[in-house]
């Protein structure tokens, strides 16, 4: 039994509320569960310098977690002088994935800064965070669309992400803080929504894994991924 008392595969309650701020191109507040992300797309008409000049668009990533979105209040980075290592690759990740999801080209030579405040913690907050921070880019795009700044749609797929593991000896889905804290193995799948994977982040927490039980969360993962493509299309349709 899980400890929050779902079958193994399947997911928390997801929902995606858009246009939560009045000022960013793109905004939406994503819940899974009680993990609660607020993502905003910023559109900037410059690119890094080592792209300038090559008429290629950009999409970039900035993470971070409030004080007061875990149990105990964590110090801001800010106060701390630099980022953690943790926050540093959470955002890394975050923009490869979305970049995956984009025709560089067909963006032009602009940059779309996604920045993905976590507001409440319960595991998967970087899963939420791409998950979310592509229908705020999505709805950035929109209004470049519909401005007629570009001429086709630069977003290619859908890009989502979901967390699986093996808890209690268990294959599950979408793995809330009670069993990211004690899972065997941990996994962060991010996909596109035909299902074509862009990465994924495996490893054993405690419990080594089989070729075949990586097969079975891979199959969750799907399962996971087509369910938060369909709250992406709810959102941004």
């Amino acid at each position: 039994m899980r400890p929050s008392g779902r079958d193994l595969s399947e997911m928390r309650p997801v929902s995606i509320e858009t246009g939560v701020t009045k000022h960013a191109e793109g905004s939406c507040l994503i819940r899974m569960g009680d993990t609660h992300v607020l993502c905003t797309a910023t559109i900037e008409e410059r690119v890094p310098p080592f792209i300038k000049g090559s008429g290629l668009g950009w999409v970039t990533a900035e993470y971070g977690m409030l004080p007061r979105a875990t149990n105990t209040r964590m110090r801001r980075e800010a106060a701390a002088g630099k980022q953690g290592g943790r926050t540093v690759e959470i955002q890394r990740l975050i923009g490869r994935a979305l970049r995956a999801g984009v025709d560089r080209v067909a963006l032009g030579e602009r940059q779309i800064t996604i920045d993905c405040d976590v507001i409440q913690a319960d595991g998967g907050t970087r899963c939420a965070a791409i998950t979310g921070g592509w229908v705020a880019l999505r709805l950035a795009v929109d209004k470049l669309i519909k401005a007629g700044i570009i001429a086709s749609d630069p977003l290619v797929d859908h890009v989502a992400a979901v967390s699986c593991g093996i808890y209690a000896g268990q294959p599950v889905l979408d793995l809330d803080y009670p069993e990211d804290s004690e899972a065997g193995v941990d996994g962060n799948f991010i996909m596109t929504g035909a299902h074509k994977l862009i990465e994924v982040q495996m490893s054993a927490e405690g419990a080594l894994f089989s070729r075949d039980q990586m097969n079975t969360l891979l199959d969750l993962a799907e399962k996971g991924v087509s369910q938060l493509v369909e709250a992406q299309r709810a959102a941004t349709t």
